[in-house]
């Protein structure tokens, strides 16, 4: 089941669109600088999470893994992630612990790519034990724990139990030898529930908000369902839960911004918002499915490319200069933001500009 599962979620991520929330970035809107003072070799994109080096501040963040039939596209994501030199996180193992013939669905991974930097994945109710096995499995570097629980409640075969997740948590995090990163998966995170999650001692948020692909569709199609629209839209768009995230994260934990990153630019106001690393899967996984590695390369080198113009034109040297460049939050996230007391005028004023 879990197996054909994952096929279905490759396949569904793939056929369907984004939403139906908004990802939240239209309504930022970032200030041009006219008088930058740098030249375009001055620009470094290169940034760091949970302490780990990143040649660029994006990662294809986890997508398949756990069937045979897969492999071959892990094998290509590996192989796009080596010649970008891009960090990348792979599907929940808990397929390969379950079952260990597809642990080669995962391996592969790391065959392709022996040099990369790769996050494990699995979900918060796993023993630490379990943790380390998934770590050890692709020799990676750090972990991702991901909370999908309105995932697990739309499908038949998912989840009913959340408890003590928290305590899980921290018990991984104690116990494993790599630093560990909290993710949703596509219903963001809330200001409360990111304040509890930073003193389980993790190093990095993913917040993973709404507007990217969206797993409760994807479980809908498997099973054939009419779901309403204010089902399929529930959770945090990706904007917003960052913000809220950032407004009460302890300076020495990270945050990464991922959920409906479709463009440099979201990228680039990702990182304005205080995110170290953006988090991208679909985009990457369709163009090397439908077309191939080198055309995908080619593709994410010109992204690239145009994140280092964009930041030229705020005046940013670096990844970490981003966050102190004066931006604008309007619309539904400005509304949002004010009612929840979270101060976004400091965003706009209280920044330098060049």
């Amino acid at each position: 089941m879990r197996q054909s599962r994952k096929l279905d979620h490759l396949k569904y991520s793939l056929a369907l669109h984004d939403g139906p929330n908004a990802s939240g970035f239209a309504d930022i809107s970032l200030i041009h600088n006219c008088l930058p003072n740098l030249s375009c070799n001055d620009i470094d994109v290169s940034s760091s999470l949970a302490g780990i080096s990143l040649a660029h501040p994006v990662i294809i963040n986890a997508i398949t893994g756990g069937a045979n039939d897969v492999t071959e596209i892990n094998e290509r994501i590996a192989d796009f992630a080596s010649l970008t030199n891009t960090a990348m996180a792979i599907g929940s193992q808990y397929a390969a612990l379950e079952h260990p013939e597809v642990q080669h669905s995962y391996k592969i991974v790391r065959k392709k790519n022996p040099h990369g930097v790769i996050f494990a994945n699995l979900g918060a109710y796993v023993t630490p034990q379990q943790a380390q096995m998934a770590i050890d499995m692709i020799d990676a570097q750090g972990i991702q724990i991901h909370l999908n629980v309105a995932q697990e409640m739309m499908m038949t075969e998912g989840d009913r139990d959340f408890t003590g997740y928290l305590t899980n948590i921290t018990n991984i995090v104690n116990k494993v030898k790599v630093p560990v990163i909290v993710k949703e998966v596509g219903c963001g995170i809330a200001k409360e529930q990111a304040k509890l999650l930073s003193e389980t001692g993790i190093k990095a948020i993913d917040v993973g908000g709404t507007g990217g692909t969206n797993f409760l569709a994807i479980e809908a199609a498997r099973r054939q369902l009419d779901v309403n629209q204010e089902t399929l839209s529930w959770g945090i768009p990706t904007v917003i839960s960052a913000v809220e995230t950032m407004s009460v994260l302890p300076k020495q934990m990270d945050m990464m911004v991922s959920g409906g990153i479709r463009s440099s630019l979201d990228v680039v106001k990702s990182l304005a918002l205080g995110g170290v690393a953006t988090g991208m899967a679909t985009p990457i996984v369709r163009m090397l499915c439908e077309k191939n590695v080198d055309s995908a390369v080619n593709w994410f080198q010109e992204f690239l490319h145009e994140i280092h113009c964009y930041m030229l034109l705020l005046g940013t040297a670096n990844v970490r200069e981003l966050e102190c460049v004066p931006l604008i939050i309007s619309g539904y996230s400005k509304d949002w933001l004010i009612i929840r007391e979270i101060d976004i005028r400091k965003y706009a004023v209280n920044r330098k500009h060049g």
